[in-house]
C-alpha cells in the first residue's frame, strides 16, 4: 500500500462510515424524518452497517482501519508506525466530509427541527447554562454529530470509552488468528457485529464513540455549520471520546500481546 492509497482509502471509507452512522442518528432524532424515535436498536444496527459498508469499500486500498484507535492499536501490536499519520489524516478528513454529507442529506429536517417552536423554546431556556465542566450545554442536534454522556462523570465516561475500545481492538486482533475467517469478507462482517455488540452492551453511558475521528471530526463540523439555534458543541467533554479510545486501542493491543 502506498501512502496515497492509505489516505484515499481512509478518507472514503470513514466518510461512508460517518454518513451512514450519523445518518441513522439524524433519522432517529429529527422532526419530519420517517424514522424519528426509532430507538437505540436502530442506532446500534445502523452504526454496525455503517462500519460494514465503509470497511468493504476501503479495505482494498487501506485495510479499512477507519478509526485512529484501531490504527494505534495495530501499530502497538506490529511496531510499525510509519503509515500512522496518513491513516489519521484520512480518517479525520473523511469524518468531516461524512458529517457534512449528513447535513446535506437531512437539510430540510435540520431546518424543520431547529426552527420548531418547541425546540427553539427549549434551546433558548438553556442558553447560558453551564455543565459541571464549565462548558456550554450541548445543542439539540449535537448527538447527531458526536457523543455525550448520560451521567457526566469524566472518570467514568473515560473508563467506559477505554473498555469499549479495548474490546473492539482485541476482537479485531483476535479475529486475525482464526484461519479462513477473512475469506470472502467474513472478518469484516464479524467486526461490524462486534461494533453492534459494543453499542448494545456498552453504549448506554456515553453513546460509544470508540473512535476519536468519529467524534472529533463531526463535532468540528457541528461547530462550523450554519445551523439555526444549534446550541453548543460541548467542547468541555470533547477530550473524553478522543483520549479514551486511544488509550483503549493501545490497551487492547497490549492485552492481545500478553494473552496470545
Amino acid at each position: 500500500m502506498s501512502s496515497s492509497d492509505i489516505f484515499i482509502g481512509e478518507t472514503i471509507g470513514t466518510a461512508v462510515l460517518i454518513l451512514l452512522g450519523g445518518g441513522v442518528c439524524a433519522a432517529v432524532t429529527l422532526k419530519r424524518s420517517k424514522a424519528q424515535n426509532a430507538g437505540w436498536l436502530a442506532i446500534t444496527f445502523g452504526w454496525g452497517f455503517a462500519v460494514l459498508a465503509g470497511a468493504y469499500i476501503s479495505t482494498s486500498l487501506s485495510k479499512a482501519h477507519l478509526n485512529p484507535a484501531v490504527t494505534v492499536g495495530l501499530a502497538v501490536d506490529s511496531g510499525q508506525w510509519g503509515d500512522v499519520p496518513f491513516y489519521l489524516a484520512g480518517q479525520m478528513l473523511g469524518a468531516m466530509i461524512g458529517a457534512t454529507l449528513v447535513w446535506l442529506a437531512y437539510y430540510g429536517q435540520f431546518q424543520a427541527h431547529l426552527t420548531d417552536p418547541e425546540i427553539v423554546s427549549k434551546t433558548s431556556g438553556e442558553e447560558g447554562m453551564v455543565d459541571q465542566d464549565s462548558a456550554p450545554a450541548a445543542g439539540p442536534v449535537l448527538g447527531i454529530f458526536s457523543t455525550g454522556p448520560e451521567v457526566r462523570n469524566p472518570a467514568q465516561n473515560l473508563m467506559t470509552e477505554i473498555i469499549g475500545t479495548a474490546v473492539l481492538v482485541l476482537a479485531i486482533l483476535a479475529l486475525g488468528l482464526n484461519k479462513g475467517l477473512g475469506d470472502g469478507g467474513t472478518g469484516t462482517l464479524m467486526v461490524a457485529l462486534v461494533v453492534v455488540g459494543i453499542g448494545l452492551s456498552l453504549g448506554g453511558p456515553t453513546g460509544y464513540a470508540i473512535n476519536p475521528a468519529r467524534d472529533l471530526g463531526p463535532r468540528i463540523v457541528h461547530a462550523l455549520l450554519p445551523l439555526p439555534n444549534k446550541g453548543g458543541s460541548d467542547w468541555g467533554y470533547a477530550w473524553v471520546p478522543v483520549v479514551g479510545p486511544l488509550i483503549g486501542g493501545a490497551l487492547g493491543a497490549v492485552i492481545f500481546q500478553l494473552a496470545f
